[in-house]
């Protein structure tokens, strides 16, 4: 076998134990929700489950570029976000039976991810790592994480189901592209898709909050709903003329 190989045979082992080594925060924050949302054990099955997809789909799409120095910095920051996130998201199940202690638990837990949202991308340009594989994996985080907190403002009861609304246009939006090919075509670099991915997510904590009153979270939702609609459409817009001039 030649050095060459040697290098791309090692770099598999070497994506899993960086993967491995996210079990570490994750069993920590899960065990802190355990016992904090005072949550049944089975709960920690769940994020084990989750996180071991979310592993299997990381390293079944790495790409070749990566083979030498693994996940890189950036994506290693995503990951660690990713651990609050699937944590969050074994709490889906429970939310109806949350406190109002409860309900700050995951606003602030969830805060910590956004935050950490713009460490990966400043990583990444910092450290000349900047990769599309980097970006799409922060982007379904991401997507995933607004999923989440729609769940939760859902079956928290702090909102109806018509929340979730707030949590699925990144996937509608996929699922339309299957249905239409143009749709997946590639959009170009705006700062208003970033921009509203932060409203989007400061929206749902404000939902979260339990110090926001009902009316006032309906009012911030639908208000962000219809911002997001407008983003979206305004990218459908741009593609159809793109495709009209293709």
């Amino acid at each position: 076998m030649t050095h060459s190989a040697d290098r791309r045979s090692s770099h598999p082992r070497r994506a899993l134990v960086e993967t491995s080594l996210g079990l570490i925060p994750l069993l920590l924050v899960s065990g802190i929700n355990l016992i904090q949302l005072e949550l049944p054990v089975i709960s920690l099955v769940r994020v084990l489950v989750l996180y071991g997809a979310l592993a299997a789909l990381l390293l079944r799409h790495l790409p070749s570029p990566l083979v030498e120095q693994g996940l890189g910095p950036a994506n290693r920051i995503t990951l660690l976000r990713a651990t609050f996130v699937v944590s969050l998201a074994a709490v889906v199940p429970y939310a109806a039976s949350l406190s109002d202690t409860g309900l700050w638990w995951v606003v602030a837990l969830a805060g910590v991810s956004l935050a950490l949202d713009g460490v990966d991308g400043w990583l990444a340009r910092r450290s000349a790592t900047a990769t599309p594989f980097g970006a799409r994996f922060d982007m379904e985080l991401d997507a995933f994480l607004m999923l989440v907190l729609a769940c939760l403002a859902w079956r928290s009861g702090r909102l109806d189901w018509w929340v979730l609304l707030l949590g699925v246009p990144r996937y509608a939006f996929v699922a339309a592209g299957w249905r239409c090919p143009w749709l997946s075509a590639p959009l170009p670099e705006r700062l208003r898709r970033k921009t509203g991915c932060v409203i989007q997510g400061i929206a749902l904590l404000v939902c979260l909050s339990p110090v926001v009153s009902t009316g006032g979270a309906t009012a911030v939702a639908v208000v962000t709903l219809g911002l997001l609609l407008v983003s979206f459409g305004i990218d459908v817009l741009w593609l159809a003329r793109h495709q009209s001039k293709d």
